[in-house]
C-alpha cells in the first residue's frame, strides 16, 4: 500500500485517478491548486506525488522546484497535457522523476508510480566510496579530494555517486541517462556532456592527475588509473 497525492485541478482526471489507485488499494489525497497541493506535501509522508503541469496559481514546475530546493526527495510523476520532448525535459529538469502524457492509460500510470515507489526503497549500498584521494561520504553527501571539500551541487553528487558505483569501468551515456536523469528516452540535449564538465572541473582541475575520463562513443570511466 501506498500513500500518494495527486495535485491535479481537472476534476474528471483527479477524481479518475484516484479512484482506479485507490481501488488498487492505495490510500489517495487530491489537491486542486499549487498552493493546497505544496502544503500537502510539505506535510510529507507520502511515497508518491502526482503532479499536473498546468495548475492554477502556482504551477507544477514551481511546485516541485520549491519541494527540492528545501530537500524534499519524493518521487513526483508529472501527468500532463504537455507531450513535447522540450516539455518532458522541463519537468525532468525541475525535479521530477517521470513524466507521463495525457491522455494515459491507467495501466502504464499504476506501473509508473510503482516503479517510482520501488527505486525508492533503501538499498544496502557503502556509505563512503574512496577512488584514489577522492572521498565520497554518502550519508553526509559531501566529496573531498586530497583533503579539500569539494562544493557539489545535487546533481553532480548524483552524477559522480553513479560513476563510483562503477569505479573502473565504462558508464554509458544511456546508464546516465536512466541513472542520474531517469530519462528513459534520448532528450537530445548536451545535458550529460554539460554536467560532465561541470563535474570535471571540480574534481579534476588544480589536481595532479583526472580521475574522470572519457571513453569516446561508449560513455565515463571514474578511476584513479
Amino acid at each position: 500500500m501506498l500513500d500518494i497525492l495527486i495535485i491535479e485541478d481537472d476534476a474528471e482526471t483527479a477524481a479518475y485517478t484516484a479512484r482506479g489507485l485507490r481501488e488498487d488499494g492505495h490510500r489517495v489525497e487530491t489537491a486542486a491548486n499549487g498552493p493546497d497541493g505544496l502544503e500537502a506535501a510539505r506535510d510529507g509522508g507520502f511515497d508518491v506525488l502526482v503532479v499536473d503541469r498546468m495548475l492554477p496559481v502556482l504551477d507544477g514546475l514551481s511546485l516541485v522546484r520549491s519541494l527540492r530546493a528545501e530537500g524534499d526527495r519524493t518521487p513526483v510523476l508529472f501527468l500532463t497535457a504537455l507531450g513535447s520532448v522540450g516539455d518532458r525535459v522541463k519537468g525532468l529538469n525541475a525535479g521530477g522523476d517521470d513524466y507521463l502524457v495525457k491522455p494515459f492509460a491507467f495501466a502504464e500510470l499504476r506501473a509508473r508510480i510503482e516503479a517510482l515507489a520501488r527505486r525508492r526503497t533503501p538499498v544496502a549500498t557503502e556509505t563512503d566510496v574512496t577512488i584514489g584521494d577522492l572521498e565520497i561520504r554518502r550519508l553526509e553527501r559531501v566529496v573531498y579530494r586530497a583533503g579539500t571539500l569539494l562544493p557539489l551541487k545535487p546533481k553532480e553528487f548524483r552524477l559522480l555517486e553513479v560513476l563510483a558505483e562503477h569505479a573502473g569501468r565504462v558508464v554509458t551515456r544511456t546508464m546516465l541517462l536512466e541513472q542520474v536523469w531517469d530519462y528513459r528516452f534520448d532528450p537530445g540535449t548536451n545535458v550529460i556532456d554539460a554536467q560532465i564538465s561541470r563535474l570535471r572541473a571540480k574534481i579534476d582541475r588544480g589536481f595532479d592527475r583526472p580521475l574522470l575520463h572519457t571513453v569516446r562513443g561508449v560513455g565515463y570511466r571514474l578511476a584513479a588509473d
